[in-house]
C-alpha cells in the first residue's frame, strides 16, 4: 500500500546525492515536494524532471535568519507532512591536532545547527496538526568513530541523540521521527570531504560495491511508507562488504 501518496515533503540539500535521489523516489510515490538547497539552478533542473507539484527555495541551512524567514513563507502557502533533514557534509580527514577549525565550524553549523534551525518551526507546525514524519540523515559514524573522523563523527552522534530527543518531544502526538544511518555511499560526499580531489575521493570506493544514493532513497521510502501506528526510529544500512565504519573488506 502507498501510505504517503498526496503528502507534501520538504527535503534539505536536494540538489545532489541522497537528497536528489530521494526527491525522485518520492515523486514516484506521488508525494508533492518542496526542494531546498544552495544552488537555485540545480533545484530548478530537478524540478523540471518531476511529475508532482514541486516548489523550490534557495537557502543555506546554516543561515538561521534565512531558514526562519523561508520556512515561515512556506508555511503560509502550504503545510508540511514530511521533513527530510538531508543537508550535511564532512570536511577533512586529519587527526584532531591537525584539523582545520573552520572546517569544524562548517560541519557543526551544517550537521547540527542547520538541522535545529529547519526542524524547530516545522516540528511546531506538525504538533499543531498532530501529524508528520521527520527523517534525519545520520551515519554509522555517529555510533562508531573512525580514524580522522573526529568532528564529523561527533556531529552525527549529536544528530542521533537529537533523533532520540525529537521522539521524546513527540510523545503524545502522531509525529514520527526516524534516523537513517548509512555506511559508505558513493555520492559527492568524499569529493566534498577532500575539497575537489577526485582521485583521492575515488579511492574511498575502490575494491567493493558501495551503496548508492538510490539505495538510501529506497530505505527512506521504506521508513516513510508505513501505517500510522508504525514508527521506524533507526535504520543502519551498509554495503555487504562493510561491517562497521572502519571494517571494510576490499577485494
Amino acid at each position: 500500500m502507498n501510505f504517503i501518496e498526496g503528502k507534501i515533503a520538504l527535503i534539505t540539500g536536494a540538489t545532489s546525492g541522497i537528497g536528489k535521489a530521494t526527491a525522485k523516489a518520492l515523486n514516484d510515490m506521488g508525494v508533492n515536494l518542496i526542494l531546498t538547497g544552495r544552488d537555485e539552478k540545480k533545484l530548478n533542473e530537478l524540478k523540471n524532471i518531476l511529475d508532482v507539484q514541486t516548489l523550490t527555495f534557495t537557502f543555506d541551512v546554516r543561515d538561521k535568519e534565512m531558514v526562519s524567514k523561508t520556512i515561515e513563507e512556506i508555511l503560509q502557502i502550504t503545510h508540511i507532512d514530511i521533513l527530510i533533514n538531508n543537508a550535511g557534509l564532512a570536511l577533512g580527514l586529519e587527526p584532531i591536532d591537525e584539523g582545520n577549525p573552520e572546517d569544524w565550524e562548517t560541519m557543526i553549523d551544517t550537521n547540527i545547527k542547520g538541522v535545529l534551525y529547519v526542524t524547530k518551526p516545522i516540528f511546531k507546525h506538525m504538533k499543531e496538526r498532530n501529524e508528520g514524519h521527520i527523517v534525519n540523515l545520520g551515519s554509522v559514524a555517529g555510533k562508531t568513530a573512525y580514524p580522522g573522523g573526529n568532528v564529523y563523527c561527533a556531529t552525527k552522534a549529536a544528530l542521533h541523540s537529537l533523533n532520540d530527543s525529537m521522539n521524546i518531544d513527540a510523545y503524545g502526538t502522531n509525529i514520527k521521527v526516524s534516523n537513517i544511518a548509512p555506511g559508505a555511499v558513493e555520492t559527492e560526499f568524499s569529493n566534498v570531504r577532500f575539497k575537489g580531489d577526485k582521485k583521492k575521493a575515488k579511492k574511498v570506493y575502490e575494491g567493493y560495491t558501495p551503496l548508492s544514493a538510490e539505495d538510501i532513497a529506497n530505505a527512506i521510502i521504506c521508513v516513510l511508507n508505513t501505517p500510522p501506528h508504525v514508527n521506524i526510529q533507526y535504520m543502519d544500512i551498509m554495503p555487504t562488504n562493510q561491517r562497521n565504519p572502519y571494517m571494510l573488506y576490499r577485494n
